[in-house]
């Protein structure tokens, strides 16, 4: 499970995730310059995978447009981008839950680059919880931001590709919801509809050259992880047969796969990137019940 929301996070477990350094110099099998010019717009693009998926666009050549609901996030990720590739990526505070919001930053995009060559739906969260104790609230936070902020974000998208006779590209982070999320039902509910949304729609939006594909991360560490307990977070990963924790790099290269020439034939699928997860394994964010043979208090 990964979380690239805006936690309200205490100084905990300040060291999870790649910091700037780390994401500036990691090792990438791409070559220079693949996708050099190419214009990729990424929600939540200030912090988590979505971070660290700009840093390996901008690497890349891309032309890079982040969006997210912090600020400061936003700027610091600019920052560090700028002093790693000399370029600095556009950067757009808003929120995809306001579909007028969404419009504005779509127009400022294709003002701005004349284009959009792949839109990266990368901002969502969750928290951990029994779903019979949600509250009302809290369900529509969740539904709201990763369902309906993802599809204002997609079909603004694919209605300015369509009124410029432009080919585009989408591809949705979302996880793998086959064997249900146990403590994560709201956000399990809404990864399946963008799931088989984009499914849906790579059929639907085809006669426009328009690929839709999504991206399955299993364990993915990143800052989001602190809105996690710590006894959760010490047994992560035993969530897969791997036993290991994922992380942002694994779900970056794997959308420049997308993106790439490698992925001009694929529309319509959703890669996993799980460490096995999806045959074996499950996440307790909140705690194993005791039902399922752990204490509650116990992570996984």
């Amino acid at each position: 499970m990964s979380d690239d929301s805006d936690p309200a996070a205490s100084g905990m477990h300040e060291d999870l995730g790649f910091d700037d350094d780390q994401l500036a110099a990691m090792p990438t099998v791409y070559r220079d310059g693949l996708m050099q010019d190419q214009v990729v717009l990424i929600s939540g693009g200030g912090s988590g995978i979505g971070k660290g998926i700009a840093f390996l666009c901008a690497r890349l050549g891309a032309k890079v447009v982040i969006c997210g609901r912090t600020p400061e996030k936003l700027t610091a990720t600019c920052d560090a981008v700028e002093k790693a590739v000399g370029v600095r990526p556009l950067d757009v505070a808003m929120s995809i839950r306001e579909p007028q919001m969404v419009d504005t930053l779509m127009d400022r995009v294709f003002g701005e680059y004349g284009r959009l060559d792949h839109l990266i739906n990368n901002a969502g969260g969750q928290f951990p919880q029994d779903a019979i104790d949600f509250s009302r609230k809290g369900w529509s936070a969740v539904i709201d931001l990763n369902l309906n902020g993802t599809w204002w974000m997609m079909q603004a998208a694919a209605v300015r590709w369509r009124e410029r006779s432009q080919q585009g590209n989408i591809i949705g982070i979302v996880a793998n919801v086959e064997r249900g999320m146990p403590q994560a039902a709201h956000t399990c509910a809404a990864r399946a509809g963008v799931i088989y949304l984009s499914k849906t729609l790579a059929t639907e939006w085809a006669p426009l050259n328009i690929r839709v594909n999504t991206v399955a991360g299993g364990v993915i560490e990143s800052e989001g992880f602190r809105v996690y307990p710590e006894d959760a977070l010490e047994r992560f990963h035993e969530a897969n047969p791997m036993r290991k924790r994922g992380d942002v790099w694994d779900i970056a290269e794997a959308c420049v796969y997308l993106m790439a020439p490698s992925g001009d034939f694929i529309t319509g699928e959703m890669l996993v990137v799980d460490g096995g997860q999806a045959q074996n394994g499950a996440v307790w964010p909140a705690g194993r019940p005791e039902y399922f043979g752990g204490k509650k208090s116990n992570g996984i």
